[in-house]
């Protein structure tokens, strides 16, 4: 079984800040959506959300911590919505390459802010606040969990601490998505969206199965 990704429960302050949070995020990504990414301004999103700029700028610095927040939102719930059915799957690459067809259908359709997002992802990257670090998306954390379920079954080594295991498979997939995004052409959603599948599929055999040819791992 997935184990599920903890939920605690927050005190009421904390509850009163992320509600403020998703509030702001929710606003500027409707402003996004009518006016394009690079058209809006941070002073527009506080007036939008009834909210000084100073609150605004409190809470997110820039327009792409915005994006990340209402990101990161998105992906947790998709998470916490197919865990059941992904634990289901007889097997970890099951498991594994059935939450990355999901995810190609959300990359798909959030394709023209990926850029962005990317962008703020690796310049706030930092090792020191992981798993506090309000720019991470919790895919990490998604798949830690389908690997210590593949480490108690037995399907992947236990050498490696999970986390570790994680970290790597996380990295494997974020270079998957930036090949795919720097694809500038005209191809349709439909070429674009077998492209990452492809990169994807790539990702998996790559973590499960080594970069050694095909003979030398049979």
């Amino acid at each position: 079984m997935i184990p599920p990704i903890p939920d605690p429960d927050p005190g009421r302050r904390e509850r009163k800040r992320q509600q403020t949070l998703d509030h702001l995020a929710a606003t500027a990504f409707a402003l996004f959506e009518r006016q394009g990414f690079d058209a809006v301004t941070m002073e527009q999103i506080a007036a939008e959300a009834d909210v000084a700029k100073g609150t605004l700028y409190n809470h997110f610095p820039v327009k792409e911590a915005l994006l990340a927040h209402q990101f990161h939102g998105e992906i947790a719930r998709g998470a916490q919505g197919l865990a059941a059915s992904l634990a289901e799957r007889e097997s970890f690459v099951a498991r594994l390459s059935g939450w990355l067809q999901v995810s190609a259908d959300w990359c798909q359709s959030r394709r023209p802010y990926l850029p962005h997002y990317l962008r703020f992802r690796f310049m706030s990257l930092d090792a020191r606040t992981r798993g506090r670090d309000p720019s991470r998306s919790g895919m990490e954390r998604l798949f830690q969990a389908l690997i210590e379920a593949a480490q108690g079954a037995g399907e992947v080594r236990a050498d490696l601490p999970a986390e570790h295991l994680a970290a790597l498979l996380q990295h494997l997939y974020l270079g998957a998505l930036m090949r795919w995004v720097a694809v500038d052409d005209d191809a349709s959603q439909e070429r674009s969206q077998t492209r990452l599948e492809n990169e994807f599929a790539a990702v998996v055999d790559l973590f499960v199965h080594g970069a050694g040819r095909a003979q030398e791992r049979a």
